[in-house]
């Protein structure tokens, strides 16, 4: 079986066997496409000048990125489909189908706040629609999906939560922050009713897990020193929640529900960003912890961006819906943050691929 590999300075860190390229590339992979357009995404939510041709640019990698990842992740269900089937079996993989549906979401997102400029208004929104519409589809699949494998397939020890848990219920509260983003017209009511359904999927869902997640950490310590960048994906549905709503409440401008739709955007965003800040230091310093210990480089390095992101996002609605400058300075701060992040997760999983280090399969 493939395993977790190590990337870094001479021959005996690249020492891995070859797997063959499909069989290897798990669902994780789609975190490359989720990490890439958020840096879009995010970048399109902050005041920078001049910045756009960037942006589109950079949305533009994360099409390509999709495409790639779709195309070969067929290729791995027609060639590879006993390895396909046992990654739905193994606890430790079937959470990252999450991935999927949140990838095709997040390339949305980000054609329509940074790449509309580079293919148009019109081919944005038409891009936007296909891809909201079967991103949604999925994130209700795998958010029903998973947990029901983990229920009725996956044998799961005591104390064996991990953040990863997180990543096929947080994919509703991506499309809960997505669907707002569309010219919906006269159906404004019926795609604000649908996102706050959605919005109640993760929220929900991650309020019974995250009590777990933290339990195991305090009970059992640290995580393994390959599992340590999971942490940062707490900041997933915390970031996502409040874009989500900020986004809700723009969309609701206006409508019976528009101010209600404000009040809440503040007075949840707020306290849970603070909470975000929180699990932040916390992550950071364990991730400080275990790069000191030698913490290799593995895909769940990916984990540093998306939910990073979310912060960045949810943090600029909370300067557009309070007028607050802090709010503006905090998203800034975080953006470099995930520009620093992607950089270095990007640079190290090129090498990888290159070297013939990668794809592998997530850590155990």
């Amino acid at each position: 079986m493939t395993t977790a590999v190590r990337i870094g300075p001479g021959p005996q860190a690249l020492s891995v066997r070859r797997p063959a390229a499909l069989r290897g590339l798990a669902p994780n992979w789609y975190a490359t496409v989720m990490g890439t357009a958020v840096v879009a995404t995010a970048g399109a939510a902050l005041p920078v000048p001049g910045a756009r041709p960037a942006l589109g640019a950079v949305w533009a990698i994360s099409a390509v990125l999709l495409v790639l990842v779709l195309a070969g992740r067929a290729g791995h269900w027609l060639r590879h489909r006993d390895q396909a089937r046992a990654d739905l079996l193994d606890p430790s993989v079937a959470p990252f189908y999450g991935c999927a549906p949140m990838a095709l979401l997040a390339v949305g997102t980000a054609g329509l706040t940074a790449g509309r400029e580079l293919i148009g208004e019109s081919a944005a929104t038409a891009l936007a629609f296909a891809l909201f519409t079967a991103g949604t589809a999925g994130a209700v699949a795998v958010a029903l999906g998973v947990p029901y494998l983990m229920v009725v397939r996956h044998r799961i020890e005591p104390g064996g939560a991990s953040p990863v848990w997180l990543l096929p219920v947080v994919a509703p509260m991506v499309a809960a922050s997505s669907l707002p983003l569309l010219p919906t017209g006269r159906w404004r009511e019926t795609v604000l009713a649908a996102s706050g359904a959605l919005f109640g999927m993760t929220l929900l869902a991650t309020l019974m897990i995250l009590p777990l997640v933290f339990s195991r950490l305090v009970h059992g310590g640290p995580p393994p020193l390959a599992l340590t960048p999971s942490l940062f994906l707490v900041l997933g549905p915390l970031g996502q929640s409040t874009t989500a709503l900020s986004n809700m409440a723009g969309a609701g401008s206006g409508s019976p529900y528009g101010s209600g739709l404000t009040a809440l955007s503040v007075v949840y965003g707020v306290p849970v960003m603070g909470f975000a800040l929180l699990w932040l230091a916390l992550a950071g310093a364990l991730t400080v912890r275990a790069l000191r210990r030698g913490m290799p480089f593995t895909m769940g390095w990916w984990a540093f961006t998306f939910p990073v992101g979310t912060c960045v996002t949810g943090a600029a609605g909370l300067a557009d819906r309070t007028g607050l400058s802090v709010f503006t300075a905090l998203a800034a701060v975080l953006y470099a943050l995930l520009v620093t992040a992607w950089a270095v997760a990007g640079w190290r999983t090129a090498r990888g691929v290159l070297a013939g280090a990668l794809p592998a399969v997530p850590p155990r």
